[in-house]
């Protein structure tokens, strides 16, 4: 083993030196210098190779002796030959081969003293290689991403191999989100809001529904089926008074307002419909779970204001009264002006100025907390231009969307406490954790790879990329050798 470490190292001593022979035959034949970077760095992956294959010579091959006592007194034998053991890393592919102990051979149960020794992973790549592999993979599609690390490594798995391993990746996130501490007290506002949303991630048929008679799809048969995961942040704001015509000035003519406070410590996850030992757990339970835990650990002597954010969805609202029936509940007003110009549409010309006034004025009543004269305005025209069919439909249904949300519709309350009143927080992280990944072209998810790519997403998007990594290689390793990570 000290003459195959000395070879390695030989060889990285003339690599190096090709290495420094390239820059200066570079210098003299004047080659423009991402030339000379992208030569460099091939050979930089080639040298990285050699050194660690040379650190990996250095370790031996885990030779214990002709048997080994595990902790609980079993003793095991040293089988017949060395084992070899896949590895890829960053740089290539590394050999190893190691002593194995087994009460016999085939044996599950056994001892492989060098794989603790170098702290190997559980899979064949490298912790390294999957961390960065798996920062693509959460932002773009596995098979794009598996390209991008082939491109730049000249190393990659395949395609299957990276979602198996965002799934295996995400087996601890659960356990991780549970360990991390609030935010300081000292630095969370006064106000602590949760908010809630629904997305549909596309779903992977079962076969025997993709095996169709016909090559055409049936009326009304979709191409995918849709099911809903459920979106949730939590976060702290400072109070921020404004009027009526503040917020009008705001949305409809995009006059931001200035000093506006901004959310603190916004933490944002994604729970779907899951299957446990033949109980179903619904996303949205899932999600509410989540959320109880995260709202006491943020304000476990209720201080605080607490402000739930949410639209017209009576399964969240229901949700809300059953785990929390003493939050403020705000109806998003965002969605409460959308099927406001959906109704002003119904009687004017898109991009009219008629259109405009009609949603201005009824606009400034909502927000001035005449919710009772907007739908009774709402029923006179109704009645008045006879409306018939789809426009008549999309009437109604604002008049119910907003009799229904009523109780949670007094923004002039709300806005002269300093409460939030859109959800942007949880439309945004539909957005940028749902919608941007899951739903990209020809996308078809599985239950466990949907909500693996999730889990990852959000610790990503929290910020806590790093600190999981972290996290997961530790606990892999106790669990693989009953010690933590070095």
């Amino acid at each position: 083993m000290i003459m195959s470490q000395e070879r390695s190292l030989l060889k990285a001593q003339t690599q190096l030196k090709t290495m420094c022979d390239l820059i200066v035959e570079a210098g003299q034949e004047q080659r423009r210098i991402d030339e000379v970077e992208r030569d460099l760095f091939a050979q930089l992956l080639s040298l990285g190779q050699t050194l660690l294959q040379a650190f990996v010579n250095q370790a031996g091959h885990g030779d214990a002796g002709r048997s080994l006592t595990t902790e609980d007194g079993q003793s095991l034998r040293r089988l017949n030959r060395r084992r070899p053991r896949r590895y890829l890393s960053i740089f290539g592919e590394i050999d190893i081969e190691r002593w194995v102990y087994a009460c016999r051979e085939g044996q599950k149960f056994e001892r492989v003293p060098l794989d603790a020794q170098l702290g190997l992973p559980a899979g064949d790549f490298s912790y390294v290689l999957e961390d960065w592999l798996q920062r693509m993979c959460v932002k773009e599609a596995f098979g794009e991403s598996v390209h991008s690390l082939r491109e730049l490594l000249n190393v990659a798995p395949s395609e299957r191999a990276a979602e198996l391993m965002n799934q295996r990746m995400s087996e601890y996130a659960e356990a991780f989100r549970q360990t991390q501490p609030p935010p300081p007290p000292q630095e969370e506002a006064e106000i602590l809001v949760f908010t809630t949303d629904g997305k549909g991630v596309p779903m992977r048929r079962p076969l025997k529904e993709r095996i169709r008679s016909s090559p055409r799809r049936g009326k009304g048969e979709k191409a995918n089926k849709k099911q809903m995961s459920y979106v949730g942040a939590v976060y702290s704001i400072a109070p921020f008074r404004r009027r009526a015509d503040d917020i009008v000035e705001e949305v409809l003519r995009h006059e931001r307002i200035v000093d506006r406070p901004k959310p603190q410590h916004k933490r944002v996850w994604a729970e779907m419909t899951t299957v446990h030992e033949g109980e179903c757990c619904t996303g949205k339970e899932r999600l509410f779970l989540e959320l109880i835990i995260a709202v006491h650990e943020r304000d476990v002597g209720r201080e605080k204001i607490l402000v739930c954010l949410m639209d017209g969805e009576l399964g969240l609202w229901e949700a809300k009264r059953k785990w929390f029936p003493w939050a403020i509940g705000i109806l998003d007003l965002f969605h409460v002006l959308e099927r406001l110009w959906g109704v002003a549409h119904c009687f004017y010309l898109e991009k009219s100025k008629a259109a405009e006034s009609f949603v201005t004025h009824r606009l400034r009543m909502l927000l001035q907390g005449k919710v009772g004269y907007v739908i009774g305005g709402l029923r006179r025209m109704l009645d008045q231009h006879a409306l018939h069919g789809e426009k008549r439909r999309t009437v109604l249904a604002c008049i119910r969307y907003y009799a229904n949300n009523r109780e949670h519709m007094r923004y002039d309350e709300y806005l002269a406490a300093g409460y939030p009143i859109g959800s942007g927080v949880a439309e945004g992280a539909c957005r940028h954790l749902v919608k941007d990944r899951m739903e990209q072209t020809g996308m078809r998810w599985t239950l466990n790879g949907a909500q693996a790519m999730l889990h990852l997403r959000a610790i990503y998007l929290n910020g806590d990329w790093k600190s999981y990594t972290n996290y997961r290689i530790e606990a892999e390793q106790t669990a693989l050798y009953g010690k933590t990570a070095a």
